[in-house]
């Protein structure tokens, strides 16, 4: 049973803003999300800037009570499922409940509840430590509670592929109901870790851009003088549904998912495989699941997290796969203006690239002013670009060697 999976509604909380237009506007503007850290005393830290989501008000898509409850990244994700649900006009309830399912990624999951609870612990005692902190740290309290305010019965999870997670949870989603297991799907990512232990554990990979007098033009994917990626922040949210669905419904459609892969390494904890061979895989599996060839393809939106080795190995998989269409094709790396979302950047790089196809128009790559001499590709350097996109890749690649790249596709009935 293969049928049609189109997405309906979207939801985003990033660095750029709150919501669908906000981001989309600033995010063809150019604009960098990046700033000083203000969440904690980063003076003494190598890297002291991330992209932190600004006024971002929890009580104004959640109860009070409910919203000192939450982490962070669970506030983000109901409050962008909220605004997904209400731009799709999806409606969940008894006729359709245990058909409307839930699944989001997460790579770190609730890293700050987890210091404090550790603080506590160490300075007051173990009784004093809130029942609520399990919940709020474990990383598939987000579906779960996505599911509880929705109504949703259907299936429910939540996948921790670390920067592959949001996109891992889309392409899964999309198989569901590929397969008839559910007719709509509540998916992205989320993730908000920006706090001492994670600035601190990716210093000492030598990971993070440590830019810190410029932090706008920090995130630099594919340009010669990158020195690290940004810690963002954020939740990327889209309502999947069957077209059979969507079409009684008489829904607006952004865009089809037709394509997804996965592919593993095998090769290293935290490098890519050399030149990029896990991901040329995983890119080539997305195009077979689609059934179309690479020349089909008028886009990708990179990983392009702005380290040495993910961007070079990222362009010598994409050359490898799409050979000499390669140099005709668009890439940019949105990353250059929100950072880089852990597990929460495939679901909002998803949306931004269903987003790219619905209003046809790339985002740039900002910052990209000096291209590295083995990325020579055409990135869209700077400002976004007018351009008609009928087939898309959206790709994450993740630490363990976890790749994910999904196939999405402009909808004609």
């Amino acid at each position: 049973m293969n049928r049609r999976v189109v997405i309906t509604g979207v939801g985003l909380i990033t660095p750029l803003g709150i919501g669908r237009d906000e981001n989309w506007v600033a995010l063809c503007s150019g604009k960098s999300g990046i700033g000083p850290i203000t969440r904690f005393d980063a003076s003494s830290f190598e890297t002291r800037i991330a992209g932190e989501v600004k006024n971002f008000n929890p009580e104004d898509f959640l109860p009070k009570k409910d919203a000192r409850r939450m982490e962070r990244f669970i506030a983000y994700a109901l409050a962008a499922s909220r605004m997904a649900s209400e731009d799709s006009g999806l409606i969940i309830n008894a006729s359709n409940a245990d058909r409307v399912g839930v699944l989001t990624g997460c790579g770190l999951g609730g890293l700050s509840i987890l210091e404090s609870t550790s603080r506590v612990i160490d300075q007051k005692g173990p009784g004093r430590v809130s029942p609520f902190f399990i919940p709020m740290m474990i990383g598939n309290m987000a579906p779960g509670m996505i599911a509880i305010q929705f109504g949703a019965k259907g299936p429910n999870a939540s996948v921790a592929t670390a920067c592959a997670a949001g996109t891992h949870a889309v392409g899964d989603s999309f198989k569901i109901i590929q397969h008839g297991s559910a007719d709509a799907m509540i998916t992205g990512g989320m993730e908000s870790v920006i706090t001492p232990t994670c600035i601190a554990g990716f210093n000492a990979m030598k990971a993070l851009s440590t830019r810190n007098d410029a932090p706008e033009k920090a995130s630099r994917p594919f340009d010669r003088d990158r020195d690290g990626f940004v810690v963002g922040e954020g939740c990327g949210i889209l309502i999947l549904e069957s077209l059979e669905s969507a079409m009684k419904r008489n829904a607006r459609i952004y865009a089809e998912i037709v394509g997804y892969g996965m592919s593993g390494d095998g090769y290293h904890m935290t490098a890519p495989a050399p030149e990029g061979e896990g991901m040329a895989r995983c890119m080539q599996a997305a195009l077979n699941d689609a059934g179309i060839s690479g020349d089909r393809i008028d886009y990708i939106n990179a990983h392009g997290t702005s380290t040495q080795m993910n961007d070079l190995c990222e362009t010598l998989a994409i050359k490898s796969v799409f050979k000499e269409h390669a140099y005709r094709l668009a890439v940019s790396a949105t990353k250059s203006m929100t950072g880089h979302l852990l597990g929460g950047g495939g679901g909002v790089e998803a949306v931004y690239t269903a987003l790219a196809i619905y209003n046809s128009i790339i985002p740039p790559t900002l910052n990209l002013e000096n291209p590295s001499e083995e990325c020579d590709l055409d990135y869209v350097p700077q400002h976004a670009r007018k351009q008609t996109v009928t087939y898309a890749i959206s790709n994450s690649f993740g630490f363990g060697g976890t790749n994910a790249s999904i196939v999405l596709k402009a909808f004609k009935e």
